[in-house]
C-alpha cells in the first residue's frame, strides 16, 4: 500500500475516492491507460525522427545555420543574423505564430587581447577574456604574479596580493561548484589589491584550449581586467611559483562594454486545438560566445526545439494545447532575454503546463530530468515509458535551465534533457565547440525526446498537478 492509500484509510476514505482527488478527479489507473495509450503516437514521431524522412534532419539544421551564421555573441551583428535566419527558417516550414518579441541584452566586445610571460621565461599564454571585463590600458599591464588555489588562499595571501595578477590554479570538482572562480574571481582579486586576474578554464579535460565566459563584478570593488588561461598554463605557473621563481606577465585586453542592444526572443508554435492558451513550452537559448560556432552551446538546444514542432507538423499531430518553442536571447550573460519573457508574460503563469530547456547538449538522450510534484513526477515517469524503443526512459530529479528557472521558482513544472554529455564541459566556451562536436543519430533520437514528451503533455486531458 502507498503511503497515499495509507493516510486516505486514516482520515475514512476509500483508496479508489482519494485516487480520484489525487489526479484531479480522475483516478490514477485511468491516468496510467491514457498515456499508455499515445503509445502509436510516440512511435510515429521515432519512427519519422530515426528512422524516416526526417532522420538526421535536425543535426542538417544545425549544420547549415551554424555554418551560414557562425558564432552569436549577445548584442553582436551575428546573433542579428542568427534571429533573421531563425524568423525566416521556421516561417518558411510552415509553423503557427512565428513572431518576435523584443528585449534588451548587454552588449560586450572582445577587442584584441595577448598575454605572455615575461619571466623566468618567454612563454605565450592562451586566453579568453570573460564576459562583461573591462579593458586594459592601451600600454598594457605588466605585473608579478600571484598563484593560489583557491579563494580561502587569497585570503591567506592578501598581503602579497597588492599590485599583481592573481591567477588562480583551482581544481576542478564540478562545473556548478568550480565555476565561482570565474565569476567572481575578479572581483576578489581586486578587493586585495591585484590589477588583474586570470582564472584556470573552468574544464575536468583541456588541450591547451582556453574556456570562455560571463563573469561578474561587485558594486563598490575596483573593476579590473579578467580573462581565462588553459589549465596547463594555470598548472605551469603554480609549478613555478613552487619553486619560488618570479613570474611576471604582460597582459592587453581591448575589452568594452558598450549600451545595451536591441534583440529578440525568437517564437513558434503549434497552436493547441482545445486550450490553445495553454501552453507546454520547449526551448534552448540562440546567443553563444564569439568561438567555434555555438553548435553544442546551445544550437543543439535550438535544433531540437525546432524539429519537435517539425515533426508534428509533418505528422498532422495537433494536441490540445499549444506547443511552443522559444529560442532564447543573451542566455549566456545571465538569462537575460528569458527573463525579460518571463515579466511580459507571468501573469498567465497559470497556463503554462510544463516549460523545457536543453542547454547540457544533445548527445544520445537518455531520459529527462524533472522538476515538480510528486504527481506530476509519476505522470512524466508513465510518459517517459513510451521512449522504450529507443531506450531514453529515464526520468531524474532537478530540471536544469537557466532560461525557465524562474517558472520552476513560480510553482511551473519543468523538464530539461538528459543525455550522455560526459565530455560537454570538454567544448564548452572554447574554439572547439564547433558542429563536429555534432552527432546526427543523438541529434535524431533526442528531437524524438523532446517531440513526444511535449506532445503528450500537451495532449493530455489534464493539465500536470502543481
Amino acid at each position: 500500500m502507498d503511503v497515499l492509500s495509507l493516510l486516505c484509510l486514516l482520515i475514512g476514505f476509500s483508496s479508489n475516492s482519494c485516487a480520484s482527488d489525487h489526479a484531479g478527479g480522475k483516478s490514477w489507473e485511468a491516468t496510467v491507460e491514457e498515456i499508455s495509450g499515445y503509445a502509436e503516437e510516440a512511435q510515429k514521431i521515432i519512427d519519422l525522427a530515426v528512422y524516416g524522412d526526417a532522420r538526421n534532419r535536425s543535426y542538417e539544421k544545425l549544420a547549415k545555420f551554424t555554418d551560414t551564421v557562425g558564432h552569436r555573441l549577445s548584442g553582436s551583428r551575428n546573433l542579428e543574423h542568427a534571429i533573421e535566419y531563425m524568423y525566416n527558417a521556421l516561417t518558411k516550414d510552415g509553423l503557427d505564430n512565428v513572431h518576435l518579441e523584443p528585449v534588451k541584452i548587454p552588449h560586450w566586445v572582445r577587442g584584441k587581447e595577448s598575454a605572455v610571460i615575461l619571466r623566468p621565461r618567454n612563454h605565450p599564454l592562451a586566453i579568453l577574456g570573460l564576459g562583461s571585463s573591462v579593458g586594459t590600458p592601451r600600454e598594457g599591464i605588466k605585473a608579478e604574479v600571484l598563484v593560489v588555489k583557491s579563494f580561502d588562499e587569497l585570503k591567506q595571501r592578501a598581503s602579497e596580493a597588492e599590485g599583481r595578477i592573481v591567477v588562480y590554479n583551482q581544481p576542478f570538482v564540478s562545473y556548478g561548484e568550480t565555476v565561482k572562480y570565474r565569476s567572481s574571481g575578479a572581483a576578489e582579486a581586486a578587493k586585495v589589491g591585484a590589477v588583474a586576474s586570470l582564472i584556470r578554464s573552468v574544464t575536468p579535460f583541456s588541450i591547451n584550449s582556453p574556456h570562455t565566459g560571463w563573469q561578474d563584478y561587485e558594486e563598490g570593488v575596483p573593476r579590473i581586467p579578467t580573462a581565462c588561461i588553459t589549465v596547463e598554463d594555470a598548472q605551469l605557473m603554480a609549478r613555478m611559483a613552487e619553486r619560488g621563481q618570479k613570474i611576471v606577465i604582460h597582459l592587453t585586453m581591448g575589452a568594452q562594454n558598450l549600451p545595451d542592444a536591441d534583440s529578440f526572443n525568437t517564437v513558434a508554435e503549434i497552436t493547441g486545438s482545445k486550450y490553445p492558451e495553454q501552453v507546454v513550452l520547449i526551448s534552448g537559448h540562440l546567443d553563444s560566445w564569439d568561438v567555434g560556432q555555438g553548435a553544442m552551446d546551445d544550437g543543439g538546444g535550438v535544433a531540437i526545439s525546432w524539429e519537435a514542432l517539425s515533426l508534428l507538423k509533418d505528422l498532422g499531430l495537433r494536441p490540445k494545447r499549444t506547443v511552443r518553442a522559444v529560442l532564447w536571447s543573451a542566455e549566456e550573460p545571465g538569462g537575460v532575454g528569458a527573463l525579460q519573457y518571463y515579466q511580459r508574460h507571468k501573469e498567465n503563469i497559470s497556463n503554462i503546463n510544463l516549460v523545457m530547456e536543453s542547454d547540457l547538449g544533445t548527445f544520445r538522450p537518455r531520459g529527462i530530468q524533472f522538476s515538480g510534484k510528486a504527481q506530476a513526477q509519476k505522470i512524466m515517469g508513465e510518459v517517459m515509458k513510451l521512449l522504450k524503443p529507443i531506450n531514453a526512459t529515464k526520468l531524474e530529479g532537478s530540471a536544469e535551465g537557466t532560461d525557465i528557472q524562474m517558472w520552476m521558482d513560480g510553482g511551473v513544472p519543468g523538464a530539461s534533457l538528459l543525455n550522455d554529455n560526459s565530455k560537454y564541459f570538454w567544448f564548452h566556451h572554447t574554439h572547439g565547440d564547433t558542429i563536429t562536436v555534432q552527432d546526427p543519430e543523438e541529434m535524431s533520437l533526442c528531437s524524438a525526446v523532446w517531440a513526444v514528451v511535449s506532445y503528450v503533455i500537451a495532449d493530455l486531458e489534464e493539465m500536470l498537478p502543481r
